[in-house]
């Protein structure tokens, strides 16, 4: 019953920026936690961020100080900024929402950054 909409995947440049978005609807009781993962070609599903309902953050080690995550409650909205972008960026990145039931995940979005 819930829906997410992943969009803003793309092609860019090494040093680009682009944003990611990830709106959830349906039957949600509360959005605990939302965040981004991703899994490039031939390598296991890692994590790119979460954010709390509180606001509290959490980084993978390769991402951090370059991606920036963010959430409006009220659209049931994440965000992912991403900026100086690296071709090891390149992967599938998948949304996901917890609520205080169940765990859902987006069907991924394409991001791929040149050389």
């Amino acid at each position: 019953q819930v829906q997410l909409v992943e969009s803003g995947g793309g092609l860019v440049q090494a040093g680009g920026s682009l944003r990611l978005s990830c709106a959830a609807s349906g039957t949600i009781l509360s959005i605990v936690t939302m965040g981004w993962y991703r899994q490039a070609p031939g390598k296991q599903r890692e994590l790119v961020a979460t954010i709390t309902s509180g606001g509290s953050t959490n980084y993978g080690d390769s991402v951090k100080d370059r991606f920036t995550i963010s959430r409006d409650n009220a659209k049931n909205t994440v965000y992912l900024q991403m900026n100086s972008l690296k071709p090891e960026d390149t992967a599938v990145y998948y949304c996901k929402i917890v609520d205080y039931l169940a765990q859902y995940w987006g069907e991924g979005t394409l991001v791929t950054v040149s050389s």
